[in-house]
């Protein structure tokens, strides 16, 4: 993968998170591979917009829901049932459903996840004493 691949691929989930019509930007630049110095700085300029917007429940929602597609087929009965209450009980500012997403990219090790900026920048769930 050249440069520009790796930071997208770092970078997708987390900006769809923020704005789907930012993802689509820059899934448009990347678009037959034709990266140039130009589309460079239009990419960092639409990171820096992502990151300036703030993640809506729908946009968290349909970021999870494609980093859930990474376990749907390997999850537990019981992760499954978690995931789908963690989704229906999503909130921007209280949500579970990220740090269990987390976890289970660190349990069943997936490179791509474990690369994504979305996951790392997901906090520790707090316990509760």
């Amino acid at each position: 993968m050249t440069a520009w691949q790796v930071k997208w691929a770092e970078h997708k989930y987390w900006v769809m998170a923020h704005s789907q019509q930012l993802y689509n930007q820059i899934r448009a630049l990347a678009k037959n591979n034709a990266w140039t110095d130009e589309t460079t700085v239009t990419f960092e300029s639409l990171l820096e917009a992502a990151a300036r917007q703030t993640p809506t429940r729908k946009t968290l929602t349909t970021a999870y829901e494609h980093v859930w597609g990474y376990f749907k087929k390997i999850a537990t009965p019981e992760e499954k049932r978690d995931y789908m209450r963690f989704l229906t009980e999503l909130e921007v500012d209280q949500d579970e459903l990220g740090p269990f997403l987390r976890d289970l990219t660190l349990k069943y090790q997936v490179p791509y996840l474990m690369q994504s900026r979305l996951i790392r920048d997901i906090p520790e769930k707090r316990k509760t004493v």
